[in-house]
């Protein structure tokens, strides 16, 4: 590796992230998971709601949502003195561990400034720090719609495998309109957002702060050595390319994460922003156009997302945006994509279940079998780079 590479590589991760990994590590110490009562859950809101001020607070209808490996959710209902009616909202909640550690801080800053921009949820307030809420958490707006049609059986809970049906031809140009938007957005300049770093351009930084994140996050939660998951980091650090103009990028666009309308097909909200950093826009690409995500038609075509086919993606992808997608850029993210899987499910979610430190113990069980095929995968993606490896 070149020296420059390698000093630059050693020292790149954003700040607010190695704080947040660190405090992982006290927490995960106030074990094991104990699930709270609908009655903790209604006074932590309200001691957050008069810490911003609010008076006359009445909190009803708290349920906790399925799914979530990463975050307790909750819906509830609100009502103070500023509002006309009840209005519904959003309770996002860390875990002690889960399979992906995360900032609410970074997420509530990201959120307001895209809003008006942007089908985000609405921001009410963040307890950056858990200090009312007893974790750190976030409260949004909740917003009407569907992740996938209600008249479609057999659909999963995290929406991978999904059909959409005839409302594909709907969502579709919606689903890309936004992604080119997403990648060309600019208001970041003018923005509050002092928990983000923006990599140098035309500088391999972007794909570097990702490369010792998760490398981070391994050493920091490894279960046992994995030898695949060390060489891929080699290859990831020697082979990280240059990023001309960093981008936001979303990290989790895919089926499952936005929310439509029924019957107009309207996509009303993007959910899951909470991965989201500035970097390359291929990164955003190869995350999308996995085989996890797609499903195949009755002609047996792959659709990206259960919504296009791939190379119509990529041709429309190109020209609504005006930017070349760069094979060789592509497959880089596919393998680092597929390593921070494979990182999440090796290391933070067996560590999460063994230490009970989670509200989906089966579940982030199950994700440790899983880590196998995203080696399957590397190694896949390796030996189509290096055709002559052994």
């Amino acid at each position: 590796m070149d020296t420059k590479i390698a000093e630059i590589s050693n020292m790149l991760i954003e700040p607010r992230m190695v704080y947040i990994l660190e405090r992982k590590l006290r927490r995960s110490k106030f074990g094991p998971y104990k699930p709270k009562t609908t009655a903790e859950i209604e006074q932590s809101l309200k001691q957050l709601f008069e810490a911003e001020g609010m008076s006359e607070i009445a909190i009803s209808g708290v349920k906790r949502m399925t799914g979530g490996a990463s975050k307790e959710q909750f819906l509830f209902q609100l009502q103070h003195s500023g509002l006309d009616g009840p209005q519904g909202y959003v309770l996002r909640m860390d875990p002690l561990e889960g399979i992906v550690e995360t900032c609410r801080l970074r997420e509530a800053e990201l959120l307001r400034a895209l809003a008006g921009s942007f089908p985000v949820p609405e921001i009410l307030t963040v307890d950056a720090e858990g200090d009312l809420l007893g974790s750190p958490g976030l409260i949004t707006g909740f917003v009407s719609g569907v992740t996938k049609p209600t008249s479609l059986e057999g659909q999963s809970v995290s929406g991978i495998g999904s059909s959409y049906g005839h409302y594909a031809e709907l969502i579709a140009p919606q689903f890309l309109n936004i992604l080119v938007k997403l990648h060309s957005w600019q208001g970041w300049r003018n923005a509050a957002l002092p928990n983000y770093v923006i990599p140098k351009g035309n500088t391999a930084e972007a794909a570097l702060y990702q490369v010792n994140l998760w490398a981070q996050t391994w050493r920091q939660d490894c279960v046992e050595p994995v030898p695949m998951v060390t060489l891929t980091e080699q290859w990831l650090r020697e082979n990280a390319p240059v990023c001309e103009e960093p981008c936001l990028v979303h990290c989790d666009y895919r089926v499952g994460n936005f929310m439509f309308e029924e019957p107009s097909g309207e996509i009303t909200t993007i959910l899951d922003w909470e991965l989201a950093h500035f970097g390359d826009f291929h990164e955003d690409l190869a995350w999308i156009l996995q085989k996890l995500f797609g499903t195949w038609n009755a002609q047996g075509q792959f659709l990206v997302c259960g919504l296009m086919e791939r190379e119509k993606f990529i041709s429309e992808y190109q020209r609504l945006s005006g930017r070349e997608i760069k094979p060789d850029v592509l497959r880089y993210y596919e393998v680092l994509n597929a390593w921070k899987c494979a990182v999440m499910d090796l290391s933070s979610a067996i560590i999460a279940g063994q230490r009970a430190n989670n509200h989906q113990d089966l579940l982030i069980t199950w994700l440790g079998s899983a880590g196998a095929v995203f080696l399957d995968q590397i190694e896949m993606l390796l030996r189509e780079e290096l055709p002559n490896a052994a």
